[in-house]
């Protein structure tokens, strides 16, 4: 009779993770060497070190709501002269420019 043996399936945590990654960029082994010395994956390795690279958290997080910012009335103070210059920040470095006039 044969044996078969079966790896069972550990559910690890963005901390636990981060300990796994911090080994293999100590341990000089290629990510292949590493995953079968630790008994992991190499799908779940790459998916892991770019999701905790990029700063992400182990649960996709939900966009903020748009919100509205009311900047009141703006009014022209001569009809050929005004020059209306608006710089919105968008967050994460980009900035959006309008201008009139």
């Amino acid at each position: 009779m044969e044996k078969t043996t079966r790896r069972l399936r550990v559910k690890r945590g963005a901390e636990q993770w981060r300990v796994l990654l911090s080994r293999f960029d100590g341990s000089g082994l290629s990510v292949a060497e590493f995953c079968a010395r630790e008994g992991i994956s190499d799908t779940s390795f790459h998916r892991w070190r770019s999701r905790l690279r990029a700063g992400g958290s182990s649960k996709p997080e939900r966009a903020a709501p748009a919100a509205f910012l009311d900047v009141g009335v703006l009014r022209r103070e001569s009809s050929s002269a005004a020059r209306l210059e608006l710089t919105l920040d968008l967050g994460g470095g980009l900035q959006l420019f309008l201008v009139r006039g």
